[in-house]
């Protein structure tokens, strides 16, 4: 088993592992960052989280049985941060591109550029810091609060403009999401929630790397950028909904590696991934098992990498391409291109929309406190509590 599980077999053996530790051992010892890379309190399953390999209804499922609901909260919780980032961006797409595009222009300032390798490289001489980011060149992981803590120094210490940064960590992160990374950076930068910002403190840094990292020199005062103006909030999106009676493919994105452990009874004549979607190594090692699987699920043929959806979809007799709902994002961006050509030669592109995303997206618009107060009803409605 690898460290960050990217197929699904590895992953129910990660979270297996790590049930019995979700309940008040992780409450207590969540935030502590070993600097030898020993991930062993948290459970390292972002990467797959991310990819839906297993979805976040079977791992709160699985720590529920391990502990009663008040020991394993702050566990859950952090699972349904990485949902109220997806939510809270879904109603504002326009931010994603608009992030994209300002990242872009600040790479071309050439000083800018010359700081921001240097940071990327780990040359800045704050020692903690450096370690992070070899860190992350080298293994494509950080620990959340080492996250946190490297998003602090490169804005308010470097100087450095968090877009850039988000961009840094999205290109290098195994489990990066543009909702949580975008979302997160903006958290820290003191623009999610106006003027609260979160400054990283060199004591703090020594405490909680058990005095391992050291990180002189931090800024004390959090100089919170200039925000560009927020796109307007537009209502969430509603997929096209599959027909169960149309002969259909069924195609695996980053998005979800795991439909065939949610789709109801449909007449699934292939299975097949496209290269247009897959942006990443991790990425392709995910659908590829999920690809093996949903063929083996459903006793149909596997297309690997396949060039023209409407070709395939013709050669097999169907009119209806099947994927999982795609939040903003590239897949998104890749989708909705994609569906208009599809729709032009008479097949339908529909998404499933997970009811984790359905139920819970609606109290992603304010403040996380709205959507955790939440929490409860929202695991009863799913028959997790």
């Amino acid at each position: 088993m690898t460290a960050f599980p990217l197929t699904r077999s590895d992953a129910l053996a990660r979270l297996a592992q790590f049930a019995p530790h979700a309940g008040s051992a992780y409450g207590a010892r969540r935030n502590f960052v070993s600097a030898d890379g020993d991930h062993d309190d948290v459970s390292r399953l972002s990467a797959a989280l991310r990819r839906r390999v297993i979805a976040e209804d079977e791992v709160v499922r699985t720590v529920l049985a391990a502990h009663p609901f008040e020991r394993a909260e702050k566990f859950i919780a952090e699972v349904f941060w990485r949902t109220y980032w997806k939510g809270w961006l879904e109603a504002r797409p326009g931010l994603w591109t608009q992030t994209l595009g300002e990242a872009a222009l600040q790479q071309a300032n050439p000083a800018i550029a010359r700081a921001a390798s240097a940071a990327i490289e780990g040359r800045t001489g704050i020692a903690a810091f450096d370690h992070w980011a070899r860190e992350l060149a080298e293994t494509g992981y950080l620990h959340n609060w080492a996250r946190m803590q490297v998003a602090s120094i490169w804005t308010f210490t470097l100087g450095l403009p968090w877009q850039l940064g988000a961009s840094w960590t999205y290109d290098r992160l195994i489990d990066a999401d543009p909702a949580s990374n975008t979302l997160s950076w903006r958290w820290v930068a003191g623009l999610h929630t106006a003027g609260k910002a979160y400054l990283a403190d060199a004591d703090r840094i020594a405490a909680m790397t058990g005095n391992q990292l050291h990180a002189s020199g931090l800024s004390s005062l959090p100089r919170i950028p200039q925000d560009t103006p927020l796109p307007p909030r537009t209502p969430l999106r509603n997929p096209m909904t599959p027909d169960p009676a149309r002969p259909t493919i069924v195609l695996i994105t980053p998005e979800d590696c795991s439909l065939e452990t949610e789709l109801p009874a449909i007449n699934i004549r292939a299975v097949a991934t496209t290269q247009n979607v897959a942006f990443c190594g991790a990425d392709r090692v995910a659908q590829s098992d999920a690809l093996t699987r949903a063929a083996a699920h459903w006793q149909c043929p596997a297309i690997e990498n396949a060039d023209d959806l409407g070709t395939l979809a013709r050669a097999h007799g169907c009119t209806q391409i099947i994927t999982g709902f795609a939040p903003v994002g590239p897949v998104a961006a890749a989708l909705s291109q994609l569906a208009p050509a599809l729709g032009a030669q008479g097949i339908a592109l529909a998404e499933h929309q997970r009811e984790w995303d359905r139920l819970a997206w609606p109290y992603c618009t304010k403040g996380f406190f709205q959507l955790k107060t939440r929490i409860p009803d929202l695991l009863r409605q799913q028959g997790l509590a």
